[in-house]
């Protein structure tokens, strides 16, 4: 008997949502998935796709996109190429000069390098520009305003300055860069410069490229500065997609697009304007890595910026490729990266496509030889993402409809290079891309990606146990239409950390030899997002349920509310510190002609705020989803396929039920409750935003309207959890 019981096969590898069964083959089928991936496809699609410019728009664009559909369609996808017509500016001018106290012109440009082989194809080239900034020609003193993000020109202010009819020079970091000209102009500047210090990406960093990976004295980032937290993708056509007979605002009426004009630069053009400027010499924390003393201004220094843009209408070329299921073919998984960059774009997007497309090859692999997906799978190609996210807004847009209905599940990934797994996204898929990144190996340390990952908290200090906590995501990348427009539950997903993608960001050196010299020189992490990418998109289309679990999404909110409670106690206490500290100020001033100091007004006290709504929400979260884990635990054998199909049909609307129509205060397009990109982070994410952001800005009124909002949502929520419940319950 003993001997029979050795002999018995170890327990079934479970994984979520399938059938110890429907686990054995998924697992099975995963390990001819692997064997299939090719790293020379990567390697020759990445040279080939980063060979010329290819900004939305570009010749080489439409290139890559009708290359990209092609492959699939050699793969057996069906396949489309989707057009939109969006707003895109191009450069006619740009003019940067300093005319006192000394006269210096800016090259705004980036030389060639003998070391990087494609920085001298300039054919089709994007030059360095901040795409959105509206045409201006101002002239004025200079104002260093650090990262130019609110709390900076708190610390001018104090020290009696004021940006009123200047131009402001920020530097790149701490926030998206389409908050710095956002903020300037609510403080009424004339004119943003926003330039590359050493201090973020450069030898400060580690060494500049070409002999490091970091930004070099004159390579600048491109990006667009449109005002992506009122709402991403075209300006003309907020919350209808970008078709060619679509209604248009005319430009003047587009809100998101800026109200200054904007310029970016390299350091190499910043360093005579910052040797110009005079003032307070700049407090500890606006100090960066240049060799010199920050100064604040204003002036002497004096500049005159001129920029004149071609505004037109642009097509954006979407490919769209769909892989039919079976019994459940109206799900649908959707997986996306972008294809367009603002020059070559190795790193970002093609260092993150590549791997998607050799996963998609080796899922059409298995259904040529006769796998079918329970549920449609969809891969998506996008153009336009680096103007704003315009190609898959204006998709999902133009969809909203049927992606309500049929869309389980969005999986997202951008750049990809060296370094740790990142997961980010939908906490209720939290404990679903843990299993999968189980399940993947760390190509240089040889355990699991997500192994490598918990032994990072572990060496700061932090003991993660079970299943790694999920990012929250704010935007920055394709995913932000899905969830926080439409409720779709989405992942992001990526590697990196030891790559030095970010020293080249956005310049004409993010390049084929940068890439393979700096980021992911044997393609090894490219291969692993391929396998990471792949299990996910998979697991998702084969499972026999959705896997969807509420654990993680319960502990996060209920994290968010504890952050909540203890931001308005600490900005109540400070506020009653600083305006002690202030009046204390007040009489010494009178004892002191000579202090320069400018005191602010007094801040107004903080009220009491309520959070028992959401406490009690969270209370009602926790018993749903108790509930439901101990009744799907009981469960024997598979659902019945319209019970399985009524389970999927809740668990899709889960997240759902956490928009809200009207969307967030002042920003009607972000509908989603829990998560969404901070009105001056911009990438950023805020959680619980309608309440948040009321806290942080002291709105008190309005926080107090948006607390209930929250805990309705939540509570619709736990509604959600109840009924897929009882149609566990139901199954026999």
């Amino acid at each position: 008997m003993v001997a029979a019981l050795s002999a018995q096969s170890p327990a079934p590898r479970a994984l979520a949502g399938f059938s110890d069964s429907g686990a054995a083959a998924q697992l099975a089928r995963e390990k001819t998935f692997d064997a299939s991936l090719q790293r020379g496809n990567l390697q020759q699609w990445l040279k080939r796709l980063s060979a010329k410019p290819h900004h939305l728009g570009s010749p080489a664009g439409k290139e890559v996109a009708e290359f990209v559909a092609a492959r699939f369609q050699s793969w057996g996808y069906q396949v489309e190429i989707e057009t939109f017509y969006p707003l895109f500016p191009t450069p006619k001018l740009r003019k940067l000069e300093m005319t006192s106290p000394d006269k210096f012109v800016a090259k705004l440009e980036e030389p060639v390098l003998e070391e990087d082989s494609t920085s001298g194809v300039r054919q089709d080239q994007l030059p360095v520009y901040n795409a959105y900034s509206v045409d201006g020609n101002v002239t004025g003193q200079l104002v260093y305003v650090n990262y130019g993000l609110p709390g900076d020109y708190d610390a001018l202010a104090e020290r009696g300055i004021d940006v009123k009819g200047k131009i402001v020079i920020a530097r790149y970091g701490n926030s998206w860069r389409g908050i710095k000209p956002k903020v300037a102009a609510e403080h009424g500047a004339i004119g943003c410069l926003i330039y590359s210090d050493p201090h973020e990406d450069g030898y400060f960093v580690g060494d500049a490229y070409p002999k490091g990976g970091f930004r070099s004295a004159s390579g600048a980032q491109r990006g667009s500065v449109l005002d992506m937290p009122l709402y991403p993708g075209d300006p003309l056509t907020p919350g209808i997609g970008a078709t060619k007979d679509a209604p248009r605002l005319t430009k003047e009426k587009a809100e998101s697009i800026t109200k200054i004009p904007v310029l970016p630069i390299s350091y190499e053009d910043a360093m005579p304007l910052l040797k110009a400027l005079g003032g307070p010499v700049a407090p500890r924390g606006f100090r960066g890595a240049l060799p010199l003393t920050y100064h604040l201004g204003p002036g002497p220094a004096t500049v005159h910026l001129q920029l004149e843009f071609d505004w037109k209408l642009t097509p954006a070329y979407d490919v769209i490729a769909r892989l039919p299921g079976g019994e459940l073919g109206d799900e649908w998984v959707i997986r996306g990266n972008h294809h367009d960059g603002w020059v070559f774009g190795a790193s970002d997007p093609l260092s993150g496509l590549v791997p998607m497309m050799e996963e998609a090859r080796a899922v059409g692999e298995l259904a040529k030889a006769g796998w079918k997906p329970k549920r449609s799978i969809i891969y998506t190609v996008w153009d336009g993402e680096e103007p704003m996210l315009l190609g898959s807004t204006e998709w999902a847009e133009t969809h909203a409809a049927e992606l309500r209905k049929h869309a389980v599940a969005y999986v997202n990934s951008d750049d990809n290079g060296r370094g740790f797994v990142e997961l980010a996204g939908s906490h209720t898929l939290e404990h679903f891309i843990n299993e999968a990144a189980g399940d993947v190996n760390d190509p240089e340390k040889n355990v699991s990606a997500q192994a490598r990952r918990r032994a990072i908290g572990t060496v700061m200090g932090r003991k993660e146990k079970g299943d790694l906590a999920l990012g929250a995501l704010g935007s920055g990348s394709d995913f932000t239409p899905f969830l926080q427009h439409l409720g779709i539950a989405t992942l992001s997903i990526g590697f990196g950390g030891e790559d030095a993608s970010g020293g080249v960001y956005h310049s004409i050196y993010d390049s084929y030899d940068h890439f393979v010299k700096f980021d992911d020189p044997d393609f090894q992490y490219a291969v692993a997002l391929a396998q990471l990418g792949g299990r996910a998109t998979m697991r998702l289309a084969e499972a026999d349920t959705l896997p969807v679990r509420f654990d993680g999404f319960v502990r996060a909110v209920k994290g968010y509310v504890d952050e909540l409670t203890k931001l308005a106690d600490k900005m109540r206490a400070d506020t009653a510190e600083s305006n002690q500290l202030l009046a204390d100020h007040v009489r010494e001033l009178v004892s002191d002609p000579h202090d320069r100091y400018v005191a602010p007004a007094p801040k107004d006290p903080v009220p009491f705020l309520s959070f028992a709504p959401l406490q009690n929400a969270i209370a009602e979260l926790e018993r749903s989803s108790t509930a439901f884990n101990e009744k799907e635990k009981a469960l024997r054998g598979p659902l019945p396929l319209e019970s399985r199909k009524a389970l999927d049909q809740i668990l899709m609307n889960t997240e759902r039920v956490l928009l809200r129509e009207e969307g967030l205060p002042r920003r009607p397009w972000f509908r989603h409750q829990i998560y969404a990109p901070g009105f001056y982070t911009g990438y950023g994410v805020k959680t619980i935003p309608g309440v948040r952001e009321a806290i942080e800005e002291r709105r008190w009124s309005e926080a107090e309207q948006q607390i209930p909002i929250a805990a309705a949502v939540l509570k619709a929520f736990a509604g959600q959890i109840d009924a897929a419940t009882k149609v566990l319950g139901a199954a026999k």
